[in-house]
C-alpha cells in the first residue's frame, strides 16, 4: 500500500520525482536483460516509476532545491539525468559483452562461426557459443542478486552522490572508466576463452602435422568433428571455473561503478554516501 504522506510529498515535488524516474528509465533502457525488446515498454515504464518511488526517500532529492518545470533549465536537467542513467546501464552492458565476445573467439575454431542467429538477450547477430555464454552469464547475474545490486548500489547510490554538475566536473573520470571498460572487455573475453582457444589451436596444429606426415589419412576431413567434440568436453569440464570467472567479472563491473561514485560523487541534500 502506498503511504498517503509519501504520495502527497511526491505530488508536491513532482518535477524532482520526474527527474529521478527519467534516470531510472534511462538505466533500464540500456541495462543487461532489461533492455531486451522482449520486455514490454509498459513494463519498463512501470519498473522505472517503482524504482523512483522506492529510491526517492533515501536519495535526498529535496536537497536539489526548487525545480521550475516550466523553465528551459528543467529540460537540460532531464537530459542530464538521462545521461547519468545511460552511463550506468551502458557500462554494465559493456561488462556483459565480454561473455558473448569470448564465445565468438573460439566459435570460429569450432566451425560454428557461420551458425549465427539473432540473440534476443544481446539484440545482435551472435554465434551459438556466444549466445550460450551470454545466457549462462545472465543466469549467474540473476543468481547473485545482480538486479538488487544494480538498483541499490547503482541507481539509488547514484541519486545520493551524483548529479549532472558532478558528472560534468568528473567527465574525465567517466571517460576513463568507459575506456578502461572497453579494454577490460577484450581482456576478460580472452581469459575466459583461452582454455578452449588454446586447446583447439593445438588440435589444429596436430591435425595439420599429421596430414603432412601421412596425406593418405585425410585427417583434415575429420578436423571439424574432432574440434567440436573436444570443445564441448572442455566447456563441460571448465564450466565451474567459467561460472566463478563470470561472477568475478560482474563484481568487478559493479565495483568500478562504486569507485566512480567515490571519485566524483558527493552527498546531495540529506542523502548519505
Amino acid at each position: 500500500m502506498i503511504d498517503a504522506g509519501m504520495l502527497d510529498e511526491l505530488l508536491q515535488a513532482a518535477p524532482v520525482f520526474l527527474l529521478v524516474a527519467v534516470r531510472a528509465l534511462a538505466l533500464i533502457e540500456v541495462a543487461p536483460l532489461l533492455s531486451s525488446e522482449a520486455v514490454p515498454q509498459a513494463a519498463k515504464l512501470a519498473l522505472a516509476g517503482f524504482a523512483a518511488y522506492a529510491a526517492y526517500p533515501a536519495a535526498g532529492a529535496q536537497g536539489w532545491g526548487a525545480v521550475d518545470a516550466s523553465s528551459l533549465s528543467f529540460v537540460f536537467m532531464i537530459a542530464g539525468e538521462a545521461v547519468i542513467g545511460l552511463i550506468i546501464g551502458f557500462y554494465m552492458t559493456i561488462v556483459f559483452t565480454a561473455f558473448s565476445t569470448a564465445g565468438q573467439f573460439f566459435a570460429f575454431q569450432m566451425g560454428f562461426s557461420m551458425a549465427e542467429s539473432f540473440d534476443p538477450l544481446s539484440q545482435v547477430e551472435n554465434p551459438l557459443m556466444g549466445q550460450y555464454l551470454n545466457l549462462v552469464a545472465m543466469l549467474i547475474f540473476l543468481a547473485m542478486g545482480g538486479f538488487q545490486t544494480l538498483f541499490l548500489g547503482g541507481f539509488q547510490r547514484s541519486l545520493e552522490t551524483i548529479n549532472i554538475a558532478a558528472l560534468a566536473q568528473g567527465r574525465e573520470a567517466v571517460l576513463q572508466m568507459l575506456l578502461s571498460g572497453l579494454s577490460q572487455l577484450f581482456l576478460d573475453a580472452a581469459v575466459i576463452a583461452m582454455p578452449v582457444m588454446g586447446t583447439l589451436f593445438l588440435i589444429s596444429l596436430a591435425t595439420g602435422l599429421i596430414s603432412k606426415a601421412a596425406p593418405q589419412i585425410n585427417i583434415l576431413a575429420e578436423g571439424f568433428p574432432i574440434s567440436i567434440g573436444v570443445a564441448f568436453m572442455l566447456i563441460l569440464a571448465t564450466l565451474p571455473f567459467m561460472v566463478e570467472a563470470f561472477g568475478r567479472v560482474i563484481d568487478t563491473g559493479f565495483q568500478s561503478i562504486k569507485d566512480l561514485y567515490i571519485q566524483i560523487g558527493r552527498p546531495i541534500g540529506g542523502g548519505g554516501v
